[in-house]
């Protein structure tokens, strides 16, 4: 089918989808508002090359789930972290090019690309008006060989915009500057117009589908061929609508919202699917409230958490400078902006509903997001006086961190709002923070602090602690700095369970601070409160706060924000929304000072020896893929790691600091490195980052059943850590594996974890199920993902040797042979593979090896 071009203004042209229903026949009004999405991207793309064939159409106007799609967005966007090292992977490909004889500066990404950087600042200063300046000069100089990458390649690669430090969080500056929401290219001498879509190198690039864009988060191997316009292959999937109905009562955020629907979801295991929202509860949400909800999607277990556009969105596009007239007439000519009385007629595959009215004020934790806890059930985190352990200055159950971070929430005015106006009433009450909890305010926009200067709430949040210590995230990813010494001390000399009180949305074991025994996810005002109790295990229902001067207790009901309070200052606030935004824009486009300090190298290719520590040039394109050929015969494969449910890529490629006496440790010394910086900082060294595979103090592995990072070298049975154990496994020549239980691989889209487990030399996973990124990281690294029922019911202690005796990928199949001392048994595994893209990687030996054919046509 030819789709044809048609004006939608006087210099634009588009393509209409009406072209599509006239011609099959099928009701666009039946597809669920991301189908419609979809739908549009193919007829995009069908247009821009010319034709396209009726199955791809139609199985999208007929929402086939589980019919293999393309998909094309418009552009990516990455963060620091997973963002440096595709540069340097795209460094390395200029390498090539020379070496080959080509010229490497026509390699150059296809895709318009965004590198926001936010998640390298650390709270080292706080509670202090300098925070934010001493911060951020301590990332410039704990940063500087990162960020001399990052300079190369924003003056060197075409089609790369960077954002420099210190301006927020790339999920709140997606949503509030970089999307478009409808885009335009000029082609052939056209000017093109079509709606935007990103996919993301963070797995809460779901963010953007609270102002009705489709997105979510990949891998960064991912996002490299996605760059050589390879598309994105996948099924399409389930949507399971959720109807909003009533209204929220007095006093609940979206942040509850959102740990309502983590607690809920999770149960209904959604990996790979869609939700998308609808009724007449979403009237009552906010783009802001919509944003917090859909930036939680991972931890709900989908890929993508959607609320089609309606007036409210129309209201924040204008609000924040977006070409609102354009928008307005493509949404509407394409049949994408949201209609309630034609929602009951969308074929879900399932639906969901949810009273907005049933939902109460909430944390999360003390390890996951799903672990909700209603206000008026913290009697269970009581610890009986018997059982309590006192310390110097503090005691079991203290909460000794307080940090207002994350761009879920920072990025939402009411919930900020909220916290000023608490903290002005406990002020006026005459209360303080315990000097024992660290806190901070990690705004994930600039947006954020004009507001509450302007509101005068600022003022009060310093009272209590909460000054600005960053514009990044700072505590959510683990870059929480140390607490005071004196705590520090206190934990370890009398073994204290402590806790934190965050408005992030993730709190794994171990992510946030190593001395915590939990930390728990609350909105932005709770935090506050928490905070001022100073412990966790306070009923703030029944107990007071605290007391007054005068010896009065004050409740949490004394101080918490009367809706009417929040409206008056949001209306206010408003009214300058527009000229904010405008003038944050504005200091972006110029530029950081210090940033452009920075010493700039314009080459075609990198220079390397500018970089010594935190990067080191990637193998990946220098290496064969290690699953170019799945040998299944004569190779017998030991268990490097036996694991539970719920492993995190945080377990397996850990953020936080370096541990002492370790692999990663004594390599950094040896080389003559100092040991600064977490190791999140070295995702461009692989080096370090596999010396540090599974050195998590509380991942627990059995098969020696302790936790700490150890393992057990078969046949020797020695304890050994991870890396010290695959190298040995290597000079014998043994192949590995890993077993583990359900949703292997939940957490951060780091692509570190796989090439990780890749550089360990594990060939194949068995897992009782994946988490969707994480699988599809180890899919592009080349490593098996075999699904299995649980190790545990088949008796399998790790100490067995396994062998494939074949691998059927056109049926999904594999057997293997399971060697004990008792006997062989036989296992029947499922390739958890979704797509012949999939395919097609595993039998080229990964991605790295298809991203030098798409570049080098060979």
């Amino acid at each position: 089918m030819i789709i044809k071009k048609e004006h939608l203004m006087s210099d634009k042209l588009y393509f209409p989808v009406r072209q599509v229903e006239t011609l099959y026949g099928e009701e666009i009004a039946k597809l669920p508002y991301v189908g419609r999405m979809f739908l549009e991207n193919s007829i995009v793309s069908c247009g821009l090359r010319g034709g396209c064939s009726d199955d791809e159409l139609l199985n999208i106007l007929r929402w086939n789930t589980g019919k293999e799609i393309e998909f094309n967005p418009d552009r990516l966007i990455m963060q620091d972290y997973t963002g440096v090292p595709v540069l340097a992977d795209l460094a390395a490909l200029r390498d090539v090019a020379k070496s080959n004889g080509k010229d490497p500066g026509e390699i150059n990404p296809f895709k318009r690309i965004d590198l926001v950087v936010d998640h390298s600042v650390q709270v080292d200063y706080y509670k202090t008006d300098d925070a934010l300046r001493l911060n951020m000069e301590r990332e410039i100089e704990r940063n500087v060989e990162r960020f001399r990458l990052i300079r190369w390649a924003q003056k060197s690669l075409k089609n790369l915009n960077v954002i420099p430090p210190g301006y927020g969080i790339i999920h709140e500056i997606n949503f509030e500057f970089l999307s478009p929401i409808v885009s335009q290219r000029i082609i052939n001498g056209e000017n093109i117009v079509y709606m935007d879509s990103v996919l993301g190198t963070d797995s809460h690039t779901p963010m953007i589908n609270g102002i009705g864009i489709l997105g979510w988060g990949i891998g960064g191997v991912e996002a490299e061929l996605l760059m050589f316009n390879e598309p994105y292959h996948m099924k399409i999937p389930q949507v399971i609508g959720i109807r909003l109905t009533g209204e929220l009562k007095p006093g609940v955020m979206a942040m509850d919202i959102s740990l309502y629907l983590a607690e809920k979801l999770r149960k209904l295991n959604l990996i790979d699917k869609f939700i998308e929202f609808f009724g007449e509860g979403i009237t009552y949400l906010s783009a802001y409230d919509r944003t917090t909800i859909s930036n939680m999607a991972p931890e709900y277990g989908v890929a993508v958490a959607y609320f089609p556009i309606d007036r409210n969105t129309l209201e924040f596009y204008e609000m924040t400078g977006r070409n609102i007239d354009l928008i307005r007439k493509y949404i509407e000519n394409q049949n994408i902006i949201y209609l309630h009385s034609q929602s009951d007629n969308i074929r879900y595959d399932s639906i969901m509903e949810i009273d907005l009215g049933d939902i109460e004020p909430s944390i999360a934790g003390p390890r996951y997001p799903h672990e909700r806890l209603q206000l008026k059930e913290l009697e269970k985190l009581r610890i009986l006086p018997e059982r309590l352990k006192r310390g110097k200055y503090i005691s079991d159950g203290n909460i000794v961190l307080g940090a207002i971070t994350s761009c879920t929430n920072t990025a939402n005015p009411t919930e900020i709002i909220a916290a000023g106006i608490l903290a002005k009433k406990a002020v006026e009450k005459g209360f303080t923070v315990p000097w024992f909890v660290k806190t901070s305010l990690a705004p994930g926009s600039r947006i954020v602090a004009k507001y509450l200067e302007s509101s005068g709430l600022l003022k009060y949040l310093k009272t209590l602690g909460f000054n600005i210590v960053a514009f990044g995230c700072t505590t959510c990813i683990g870059n929480t700095g140390p607490l005071p010494s004196e705590i520090e001390n206190d934990i370890r000399n009398n073994n204290l369970e402590v806790y934190g009180i965050i408005s992030g949305n993730r709190n794994f074991e171990g992510r946030i601070h190593p001395l915590l025994k939990g930390v728990y996810l609350a909105s932005p005002p709770l935090v506050v409160a928490f905070s001022l109790a100073g412990r966790i295990n306070i009923d703030l229902n029944r107990e007071p706060i605290g007391l007054d001067p005068y010896g009065n207790p004050v409740y949490l009901k004394d101080i918490w924000p009367k809706s009417d309070e929040i409206n008056g200052i949001l209306s206010d606030i408003s009214k300058n929304m527009s000229k904010y935004y405008q003038e944050v824009k504005d200091s972006m486009s110029k530029g950081d000072a210090t940033w452009n300090e920075i010493p700039l190298s314009v080459w075609k290719t990198f220079d390397w020896s500018l970089v010594k520590q935190y990067i080191k040039r990637p193998p990946w394109f220098d290496e064969s893929g290690i699953l170019s050929s799945f040998d299944v015969e004569h190779l017998i494969y030991r268990v490097l790691g036996l694991f539970g449910d719920d492993i995190t890529t945080d377990h397996i490629s850990p953020a936080g600091p370096i541990p002492p006496n370790s692999p990663v440790s004594n390599y950094m010394q040896q080389e003559g490195f100092s040991l600064i910086g977490n190791l999140g900082s070295y995702r461009a060294n692989h080096e370090i980052y596999v010396r540090s595979a599974f050195l998590h103090p509380k991942l627990r592995n059995y098969l020696v059943d302790e936790e700490g990072g150890i393992t057990l070298h078969i046949p020797s049975n020695k304890k050994m850590y991870f890396y010290d154990a695959a190298i040995k496994y290597k000079t014998e020549g043994t192949p590995l594996i890993i077993v583990a239980g359900k949703r292997f691989g939940i957490g951060s889209s780091r692509d570190t974890a796989a090439k990780i487990i890749k550089l360990l030399g594990v060939r194949a996973i068995l897992a009782q199920s994946f988490e969707r990124i994480f699988r599809e990281n180890l899919v592009l690294m080349g490593i098996l993902p075999v699904l299995i029922p649980s190790w545990r019911e088949m008796g399998i202690t790790g100490k067995e040797r396994f062998g494939f005796k074949y691998i059927d990928f056109e049926n999904k199949t594999v057997s293997i042979e399971i060697d004990t001392d008792s006997g062989k048994v036989m296992l029947e595994g499922k390739l958890d593979l979704h797509t012949e893209a999939e395919v097609r990687l595993l039998k080229e030996g990964g991605a790295y090896n298809i991203i030098k054919k798409l570049v080098f046509g060979h």
